[in-house]
């Protein structure tokens, strides 16, 4: 009978246990202890993925030492062919963690390809609750949270990006839907930009950055008033940190 796979949550900030928030904070003990049980791991990063296990080590007993404990590597590099391999496991009887670089896998990330996989082969999967950015940006911007679409990132190229954003903001105002998006966060100034210059003056867009982080920063407001407030320099402090951007066309 094959094994479980879990889709296991990660936190979306500093897994080091001198800086990171208190994991029961973020992460349901639940969570914490079937992940502690697992010995073999599916994941975006293996590097990051060992620094999650050692924060959850020190609330719970992982079933063998660190070291000893299997995480197989799956991004966006990672080709379709590969894909089987890493179910290998599972199709022996060995349940598997699939986990995230950050926040919840198979959501704008690449485990959606292997969860697919997975039912193709009768393997059981079993979503786990835990912080995903883009849920928890819609409850707080007080945009519509009735009819909402992700569009990951948008053009890097200036007026492609601006082009995106007009569409996204016309389709948002004919179906009375929030628009989410992300951008490299190095480029979060650009993207505000952007949305503040472009958009209609009464578009609502809301900035949420660094979720549930001692950090965090979630500020909903007018295109023009943005546009005041980037003139001004009093936009939150957002450079190079992970932020989703929302838009509500009126």
């Amino acid at each position: 009978m094959p094994g479980i796979l879990y889709l296991i949550p990660n936190t979306l900030g500093s897994t080091d246990p001198a800086t990171a928030e208190p994991l029961d904070a973020i992460i349901p003990v639940a969570v914490q202890q079937l992940t502690a049980s697992l010995t073999c791991f599916i994941a975006e990063n293996a590097k990051t993925t060992r620094a999650f296990l050692k924060v959850v080590a020190t609330g719970h007993s992982l079933a063998l030492p660190l070291q000893e404990i299997r995480i197989a590597e799956l991004n966006v590099n990672t080709p379709e062919a590969a894909l089987a391999g890493l179910l290998a496991p599972l199709l022996e009887g060995i349940d598997a963690g699939l986990i995230s670089e950050a926040g919840v896998p198979a959501v704008a990330d690449p485990g959606a390809n292997l969860v697919r996989l997975a039912h193709r082969h009768g393997i059981t999967v079993r979503p786990l609750v835990g912080p995903s950015s883009l849920l928890l940006a819609v409850m707080a911007s007080g945009l519509n949270g009735q009819s909402f679409a992700f569009n990951g990132y948008l053009p890097v190229d200036a007026a492609l990006r601006t082009k995106r954003v007009r569409e996204l903001e016309q389709r948002s105002k004919q179906e009375r839907q929030t628009q989410l998006f992300i951008e490299t966060p190095y480029r979060n100034r650009a993207m505000l930009e952007t949305l503040a210059t472009h958009c209609n003056g009464n578009t609502l867009v809301c900035v949420a950055t660094d979720l549930t982080l001692a950090s965090e920063s979630i500020r909903t407001r007018s295109a023009s008033q943005w546009k005041q407030d980037l003139a001004a320099g009093t936009v939150p402090d957002f450079q190079r940190k992970p932020t989703v951007f929302l838009l509500l066309a009126d």
